[in-house]
C-alpha cells in the first residue's frame, strides 16, 4: 500500500517552498520538501533519505545507513 499524504503546505517565511508529510500503513512517518531553488529532500517512511540540490548533486541514505552521492551535469536527475 502506498504512503498516504497526511498534510501539505507552503512555508510562509520562504515564499514558494512547499512540503508534505506522509504516513505508511504501518504508522511510520516521513516528509518531503520542495524548494523554489529546485532542490528537494525526502525523508521516507522506510527510514531512507534523498536530497537533490537541483543543480547536479544528490545524496541517498538507505534505511541501514549506507550513503551514496552523485555529481552530474544533468540537474534535477536522480532517484528518490
Amino acid at each position: 500500500m502506498p504512503d498516504q499524504i497526511t498534510s501539505r503546505g507552503t512555508n510562509s517565511q520562504l515564499q514558494g517552498n512547499s512540503y508534505d508529510t506522509r504516513q505508511s500503513s504501518s504508522g511510520s512517518t516521513g516528509y518531503h520538501y520542495s524548494n523554489t531553488n529546485g532542490s528537494y529532500y525526502y525523508s521516507n517512511t522506510n527510514g531512507s533519505t534523498y536530497y537533490n540540490s537541483g543543480s547536479g548533486y544528490s545524496s541517498y541514505t538507505s534505511p541501514s545507513g549506507n550513503t551514496s552521492q552523485s555529481y552530474s551535469s544533468n540537474s534535477g536527475s536522480g532517484k528518490k
